[in-house]
């Protein structure tokens, strides 16, 4: 069996999922990845057969929000409908898709079925948590950026059918935590030097803050910078006394999973992460809109008063390839004589 997995590269968390999957994955066929996007900064061993700059989000550092006009601007469509119909998706047998739009597009042009695995497959549900104001536009793009026949959505808690919980990374599940007093950070949508001149008022704090700005580790008063690095970033993360985060979903999922003090700060004018805000709020997470001048007051209230709930659930990824592919590795050799309730037999072998 030949597998198309498609990944939405803003942010690091897709591509760490899809890390985690690979293994499971290659028992069942052989894997394509397909990388969008340019807004990560984790380098990959993943075998990519297929890049493209896809949709990206563009930030105003000087304020951690999404510069729209920016984002806007770079988006080619006729790029993007070129690079969809280019797409050789009929060579493969299944076609996952991790919230990516090319793939989603080439999918409706060409006929093909997939499925929508990730944590945005959840939103298609009404019973995931939202903020107070909904944004009509985000949900639109939440419910109509990929369209596909199955949604396997994740999220922290199994709010309702088709929503499972997150899947965790190997090392987080194996790892022994514990508090050497530093705090992780990262927070992609502010520049490092907006992030040092507030840390480093905290002086009787050290902090460790990842940045895909960063080539090699450096040490600056009490604040020392990290590059963008898988292993060093779940290290960092494990031995941490709390971590200061965006409001995504696989990190805010991995701290409150080592139970350490979470808090986050959703990118603004991205309404995902006002979701996955609203849904942290059940796990006495602190949510600040943006870094301000009362960030101080914030930080010491949140590293002295706060004690967020352990997220104790976790989904296995052996269970979660049986969803997918309607049985377990051993029964591969068998699939043209059984029934695979995600897998339509007109793309199948």
């Amino acid at each position: 069996m030949k597998i198309f997995y498609a990944i939405q590269a803003t942010g690091n968390g897709h591509i760490s999922r899809a890390a985690e999957l690979y293994p499971y994955l290659q028992k069942y066929g052989e894997v394509d990845f397909y990388l969008s996007g340019s807004n990560y900064g984790l380098k990959t061993q993943l075998p990519i057969a297929y890049r493209s700059r896809g949709l990206s989000l563009a930030y105003n550092q000087a304020n951690g929000s999404v510069d729209i006009r920016r984002t806007f601007n770079n988006i080619k469509l006729r790029k993007l409908i070129k690079e969809a119909k280019q797409l050789p998706l009929h060579k493969y047998d299944l076609i996952l898709n991790d919230f990516e739009f090319s793939t989603s597009l080439a999918c409706m042009l060409k006929g093909l079925p997939s499925i929508h695995v990730g944590h945005q497959a959840s939103f298609q549900s009404r019973l995931v948590p939202r903020p107070p104001s909904k944004d009509i536009i985000g949900e639109w793009i939440l419910k109509h950026f990929v369209r596909s026949e199955k949604h396997i959505g994740f999220h922290f808690k199994q709010y309702d059918t088709d929503i499972y919980p997150p899947v965790i990374k190997t090392s987080i599940l194996r790892a022994r935590p514990s508090n050497e007093g530093h705090i992780t950070v990262y927070l992609s949508q502010y520049s490092d030097q907006f992030l040092f001149e507030q840390l480093s008022l905290l002086t009787q704090h050290k902090f460790h803050v990842f940045s895909s700005r960063v080539e090699s580790i450096y040490e600056e008063q009490n604040v020392t910078f990290f590059p963008v690095n898988g292993d060093l970033f779940s290290k960092s993360m494990i031995l941490s006394q709390g971590v200061i985060t965006g409001a995504g979903f696989e990190t805010p999922a991995e701290a409150l999973y080592l139970n350490k003090k979470l808090m986050v700060i959703p990118l603004k004018g991205q309404y995902e992460q006002k979701c996955n805000a609203a849904a942290l709020l059940d796990y006495d997470v602190t949510v600040l809109e943006r870094i301000d001048g009362f960030f101080a007051t914030h930080f010491t209230q949140w590293i002295h008063d706060t004690n967020p709930i352990l997220l104790d659930s976790v989904y296995p990824i052996p269970l979660l390839m049986e969803k997918i592919f309607g049985c377990s590795p051993a029964r591969m050799d068998e699939l043209h004589d059984v029934v695979v309730p995600l897998i339509p037999k007109s793309i199948m072998h």
